[in-house]
């Protein structure tokens, strides 16, 4: 696919963050807030996307307060754009006066097993690993997914590696390379939470709308005898920095029962979101495959 930037238009937005990551937090959130209210009004596409998305995981809402949600979403989703350069250029030690580290964050280390870290899509996701990988010794893979734009993804990969021991798989590799990483000590950095197609997925309720969900997350951590442990970001209001929460592992997880397993992440993450709905990723399309036979939730109506 063709990158939607130019070349110097690629390199003037990565300027951009560099040049805005110097300013305080609570100043770049509230210009991130700004640029979230011109993406509602501007990407018509995705605020569909979250506003259906938020009619069906929300039915009994008003349609006031769906709109709301979305529009706060949208703030939300402004910040974690901007808040990226501090991913990327932020000192170590400034990334840890920001975060506000809540939970056994080491879990890593006091087991003597390998860690899966479910990270599921809330608008913060990014700092999740450098909160993991600055707090605890272990080494962490994660699958990436090969950005369309060359510079993009060289800075990206680059940004993802600078902190720890970190090895980042091209989905297109498939998951051996993966569990040749947890063979070889490493943590796996997990997003379970995507719709990537009927393959190796399930149809699992997800506020009550089946979603093809993948069964994988459970499959390698029953074969690689994993603890699961869900780490879960919120963005402070204010500017006031990042919530990194380290949950305790779920219990009996894996089970045997792929599908089970599923459903109980689903209602683990659903009892999240509803502690601060406006923060999860809305504006991708989570029920995009359906069932055989049914059509698209997403056609214009």
């Amino acid at each position: 696919m063709k990158p939607l930037l130019t070349r110097g238009a690629t390199y003037l937005v990565i300027f951009l963050l560099w040049l805005l990551h110097w300013l305080p937090l609570p100043l770049l959130a509230a210009v991130g807030w700004g640029l979230g209210g011109l993406l509602h009004r501007v990407a018509a596409s995705r605020r569909r996307i979250a506003l259906r998305n938020v009619e069906l995981c929300f039915p009994d809402k008003p349609q006031a307060e769906r709109e709301a949600l979305v529009r706060e979403h949208f703030g939300w989703l402004g910040r974690s754009i901007l808040e990226r350069g501090l991913l990327w250029f932020a000192s170590p030690a400034r990334l840890q006066r920001l975060m506000h580290i809540e939970g056994n964050i080491r879990l890593s280390e006091q087991v003597d097993r390998p860690v899966m870290w479910l990270m599921p899509h809330f608008v913060g996701l990014d700092w999740v690993a450098p909160a993991l990988m600055l707090n605890q010794s272990r080494p962490g893979a994660s699958i990436y997914q090969r950005q369309s734009n060359a510079i993009f993804d060289r800075r990206l990969r680059d940004a993802r590696s600078r902190f720890g021991t970190t090895k980042l798989v091209d989905r297109h590799d498939g998951v051996r390379s993966v569990l040749r990483h947890i063979r070889d000590g490493y943590c796996f950095l997990n997003l379970p939470d995507m719709d990537f197609g009927i393959k190796d997925s399930a149809f699992v309720p997800f506020f009550g709308v089946p979603a093809c969900t993948l069964l994988a997350p459970a499959k390698i951590a029953q074969t690689m005898k994993m603890v699961v442990q869900p780490v879960v970001v919120t963005m402070l209001p204010g500017g006031k920095g990042i919530r990194v929460t380290a949950h305790e592992p779920l219990p009996d997880y894996p089970s045997g029962d792929l599908v089970a397993d599923a459903n109980q992440f689903h209602r683990w993450l659903e009892a999240r979101i509803l502690e601060n709905p406006a923060q999860y990723f809305w504006v991708h399309k989570r029920f995009k495959t359906r069932p055989e036979g049914e059509p698209s939730l997403y056609a214009r109506r």
